[in-house]
């Protein structure tokens, strides 16, 4: 799983087949979509017509919580929207009636047994909904989906995914915090970068999987151009500092 790919909620139509293009031309190999975004035919649209080859695209969609109990007729859907045989991996997007949903739980893991999703996983889950579904399978989700930015991190939620081999998968980098904050821009000046990179870059260091959303080509470029430094440990804990998180 690419640990920097892009998010589509709200590109729709048109715009979200250019942004799906323009990620796949800068080198992103991991597009994130749910049935809800309404754009599963864009982005299939577009890794199609990219000329990337289907298995070097890490494609991830959700399951609607109102779809519990119809898991096989909404992967279906989905695989015929993205003109796909399977997905890489296909995450629960919210807890159904906010229970862990362990019934649903099953589905997705037999459904991967078939094939038909590389991965399973969920999106929104507490650390407890988590437990419950490994307690209930054995089996722990392969990817948490939730939103995270440093405003929201939170160590000890963080050492838990890991402790579990859940990997931690991060939404809207940007909106919960502020990219004019001090700390942020003193350190984007000091790698010559800008703040909304060093976000990204801190995700990167703490092996968070991030998917920002942009349509704009020239953001869609930069926040794939943060391979080319790194932060150092000091400078990584002075932005887990601007967490709020209890």
């Amino acid at each position: 799983m690419p640990i920097l790919g892009l998010g589509t909620w709200q590109l729709r139509g048109e715009q979200g087949y250019a942004a799906v293009r323009h990620a796949l031309e800068a080198g992103y190999r991991h597009i994130d979509t749910a049935k809800v975004y309404r754009n599963e035919a864009e982005v299939g649209r577009a890794v199609k017509d990219s000329g990337v080859p289907r298995e070097q695209v890490f494609i991830t969609t959700k399951l609607p919580p109102d779809d519990a109990g119809r898991e096989r007729e909404t992967i279906a859907a989905s695989l015929d929207a993205l003109g796909s045989d399977y997905v890489d991996l296909w995450l629960v997007h919210w807890p159904p009636d906010g229970q862990p949903g362990v019934g649903t739980w099953e589905q997705l893991l037999a459904i991967q047994e078939e094939g038909l999703a590389r991965d399973v996983g969920v999106s929104n889950y507490t650390p407890a909904q988590i437990d419950r579904l490994l307690d209930a399978t054995g089996t722990a989700p392969a990817v948490n989906q939730i939103k995270w930015s440093p405003p929201l991190f939170d160590a000890d939620r963080l050492a838990h995914s890991r402790e579990r081999g859940v990997v931690l998968e991060g939404y809207s980098p940007f909106r919960a915090g502020r990219l004019d904050d001090p700390a942020l821009g003193e350190i984007a000046a000091a790698h010559e970068v800008t703040p909304a990179q060093v976000v990204l870059r801190w995700h990167i260091e703490h092996e968070v999987v991030c998917i920002p959303k942009s349509a704009r080509r020239e953001r869609i470029e930069a926040n794939f151009d943060v391979f080319g430094f790194s932060l150092s440990a000091a400078e990584v804990a002075r932005i887990d500092a601007l967490s709020t998180a209890s």
